[in-house]
């Protein structure tokens, strides 16, 4: 009975990726489409709008640093998920308010949209560095690696059901069933993160101790003595950076290939998307349920990099000879190495963490996640 309830509970966590996957397809997929198509929003704008989540990721380092040392009602991690969520929330419905009532390209849309994007972004940091914190808090060994794999396609899995929900629910664009549900997923990912965030948070006197400890030090300081002073925090900082830059600059380009160089139609390039979601959400499982064990996060993370590079030239080649389907077969595997490079940086990011620190150093490497997926886009864009 007891094995069940844990069960139970662990499932009960994955509410909260699934939200914010959902939050996240409303954004990323939905809105990114309707400004430009629908709304004719200059696409530099929207650019811009959508960079912000992006550029505000450092912040990711100083909140963690809050969640870990300062309490709410005696709680570190889930009233800052909660918290997080509802600004995100609140953020996206204004995004819609405000496009939506200005319909023109003016000073009182782009002041309106950058205050929207800013709280938007706000919150999704705030409450994903918050959740991964509570991961490093709440796992331990073996574990880790099979948590946190499983919940970042807990994410995927909500981005998936998001996409498709929406899309049926926004068929056709109308202002006011677009603010309908805008409202209606901000409450869902509400109530989603609270059913999965409460009663999750360890309680021990570890962690209260480790929490009197992290406010005894003011941020400063730790960013001096503990982040820039330390080697392995810097190059671990640098490979997940670049560990972005390289799987993200690769995949951005895939659609626009398979369109101007196979001549594959609209439905074909979207179904890639597809393909490498597949990919990646296989080779995370399977590697944070068995191959980390066996081989270690570092080994997997190589493996990861090394196969995406050798498939990204067999991607070339397949465009050269104009086979479709063998360039399809190769986005799934691309797909497979880049999960198995994200479940290895993943698992290597929350063994770095510490009780002390696991907020603001779960921070630091989504920062760089944030930054390497910037630069990714930027250079597969170009």
């Amino acid at each position: 009975m007891k094995t069940v309830f844990h069960i139970l509970n662990l499932i009960r966590l994955a509410l909260f990726p699934i939200g914010y996957g959902l939050l996240g397809a409303l954004v990323g997929g939905t809105l990114n489409r309707i400004l430009i198509a629908d709304l004719s929003m200059p696409a530099s704008l929207v650019g811009f709008f959508f960079a912000i989540p992006l550029l505000v990721s450092p912040t990711r380092v100083w909140l963690g640093y809050r969640s870990d040392g300062f309490p709410i009602f005696g709680l570190r991690r889930e009233p800052y998920m909660l918290a997080g969520i509802l600004v995100a929330g609140i953020g996206v419905i204004t995004i819609v308010l405000v496009t939506v009532n200005i319909a023109q390209t003016t000073f009182a849309l782009v002041l309106g949209g950058l205050f929207a994007f800013l709280l938007y972004g706000l919150g999704r940091n705030l409450g994903h560095n918050t959740f991964q914190a509570l991961l490093a808090d709440k796992f331990t060994g073996d574990q880790r690696p099979r948590a946190v794999t499983a919940y970042e396609v807990a994410t995927l899995l909500g981005l998936v059901m998001g996409a498709g929900g929406l899309g049926k629910a926004l068929e056709t664009f109308d202002p006011a069933r677009l603010i309908s549900v805008a409202i209606g997923v901000a409450v869902v990912a509400l109530i989603l993160t609270a059913l999965a965030a409460l009663g999750n948070e360890p309680r021990t006197q570890v962690v209260r101790e480790a929490t009197e400890k992290a406010r005894e030090v003011p941020f400063q300081k730790v960013l001096k003595t503990v982040l820039v002073a330390d080697p392995q925090i810097r190059l671990f900082f640098i490979l997940v950076l670049l560990t972005f830059v390289g799987t993200l600059a690769q995949d951005v380009l895939l659609e626009p290939y398979g369109a101007l160089v196979l001549n594959m139609e609209v439905g074909d390039t979207t179904r890639l998307t597809m393909f490498w979601g597949l990919g990646v959400m296989g080779a995370m499982l399977l590697s944070g349920l068995v191959l980390i064990k066996f081989l270690g996060y570092m080994n997997v993370l190589r493996i990861g990099l090394v196969s995406s590079i050798l498939v990204f030239a067999g991607v070339i080649i397949s465009g050269i000879g104009g086979n479709t389907g063998l360039f399809q077969t190769l986005v799934l595997f691309m797909g497979l190495g880049t999960g198995m490079a994200g479940a290895g940086m993943l698992t290597g990011a929350i063994n770095f963490t510490t009780t002390i620190r696991a907020g603001m150093l779960m921070g630091v490497w989504g920062m760089a996640n944030m930054v390497g997926h910037a630069f990714g886009s930027l250079m597969g864009a170009a």
